[in-house]
């Protein structure tokens, strides 16, 4: 007998592909020779080309060591502690505005969105206001709107005159005019605003920015520009920024959490032409923050600071638009100016008592004997029929003094004595 054959054995499965091997990446290298880090912060061509021989070097992670004085609270002492910082070859060079030297670490792929140590190239360009890098690097791909480690966007860091052409290129390039930082919640206008930069500002209204935006502490531009015009020099400067800001809408009533206004602010820097700005484009001279305190409650807490800048003006401009007189204790903080002084008494219907007058430096005194000599004399006495007409008509017309005294077809003589215009008497 014969067997039947077998069954032809199947086909066996086509070839498997084999799986590709997966390769970790190499380490990054990373570099701690201050010779190196200088090649890219000097912009030394020849240096660089020496350095990128090796390819590795184009990414590599630029370490410096710095020696800190840290609290060890577990041992009661300062320690002596070493702290890294990281940056990039790209970083350093961006950051000292070296073009030719970024051009060829991005030609040579250097990693335009990198960020060791927290910042871009791009971040680090447009601190330094080093236009020519940035359109490099935006020319590559940089991220426009990425935000550093502390939450700020390459447009929040355009902060010196130097650096608008910086920020036009970045709106250009597409950034957000209105781009938030990260916890502070502040805008691009925000920083302009408080920095005084008058042409990044009215760069940025063009584009739209939002002049109604609140940070954090729900303060908008117009009250970061009023607080950041602190020194007398500035005044101008600062004073078309708040100018630029009102005419796009800017509301000088929005307080910020605390209540605190732009007046606020504009008073506790003792600024007469933003105060007079700012009320007459509806502010009010009256209101209270949340600690109780007018803006002509700010201003008196200052008047020592700025004896040179014309604190009785600031006075003078709060009263006339609806300021009430302030408590007469409240008098020796301008005993050092006595032409702030002048406005405040002429402001009572009569004069009140003068225990502050006890305590008036001497030399004060004598370089204005004879106003303090007639405050004194005059001290809980009838002020005249002329004076109290005055304050009969000025608590009539209220906030509206200013506007309507200065309509009136009144001899300007009058005029001035109405709103309380200083002449060195108590009349």
């Amino acid at each position: 007998m014969t067997r039947a054959p077998l069954p032809r054995a199947p086909r066996p499965p086509p070839r498997q592909q084999r799986l590709q091997e997966v390769r970790a990446p190499p380490p990054q290298v990373r570099c701690r020779d201050t010779a190196v880090h200088n090649t890219f912060m000097w912009g030394d061509m020849k240096g660089v080309y020496a350095v990128l021989k090796d390819p590795a070097m184009v990414n590599a992670l630029m370490e410096t060591v710095h020696e800190e004085m840290l609290w060890a609270p577990e041992m009661g002492m300062w320690t002596l502690s070493s702290k890294v910082k990281q940056t990039s070859a790209l970083r350093l060079a961006a950051s000292r505005g070296h073009t030719g030297c970024v051009e060829e670490l991005l030609f040579r792929g250097a990693e335009v969105n990198a960020d060791p140590g927290g910042n871009t190239a791009l971040h680090d360009a447009c601190m330094g206001g080093h236009a020519a890098c940035v359109q490099l690097l935006l020319s590559h791909g940089a991220d426009p709107d990425l935000l550093a480690a502390d939450g700020s966007a390459p447009l929040h860091l355009c902060t010196s005159a130097q650096s608008l052409q910086c920020a036009e290129l970045l709106i250009d390039g597409g950034a957000e005019v209105s781009v938030r930082m990260r916890e502070s919640r502040l805008t691009p206008l925000h920083v302009a605003a408080r920095r005084g930069l008058e042409e990044h500002v009215e760069l940025f209204l063009s584009h739209g920015a939002d002049v109604s935006a609140t940070n954090q502490e729900g303060e908008t531009p117009l009250n970061a520009a009023c607080s950041g015009a602190e020194r007398p020099s500035e005044a101008g400067r600062y004073l078309r920024v708040i100018q630029k800001l009102l005419d796009a809408g800017a509301d000088p009533r929005t307080a910020g959490r605390k209540q605190h206004t732009p007046l606020h602010n504009a008073c506790a820097n003792c600024s007469p032409r933003i105060v007079d700005v700012l009320l007459q484009h509806g502010a009010k001279a009256d209101v209270a923050n949340c600690a109780g305190y007018t803006p002509m409650d700010c201003l008196l807490q200052v008047v020592e600071d700025y004896l040179g800048q014309q604190p009785e003006a600031v006075a003078r401009s709060l009263l006339n638009h609806g300021a009430q007189p302030v408590s007469p204790k409240m008098l020796k903080q301008c005993v050092l100016s006595p032409a702030t002084l002048e406005v405040m008494l002429n402001s009572y219907t009569s004069i009140p008592p003068c225990e502050w007058m006890d305590s008036l430096p001497t030399e004060i005194y004598e370089e204005h004997r004879p106003f303090f000599d007639l405050a004194r004399q005059q001290s809980g006495q009838p002020r005249s029929l002329q004076h109290l007409c005055r304050c009969a008509l000025r608590l009539r017309l209220g906030g509206r003094c200013f506007a309507a005294v200065s309509e009136l077809d009144i001899p300007s003589s009058v005029r001035d004595y109405l709103l309380l215009c200083k002449d060195g008497t108590l009349q």
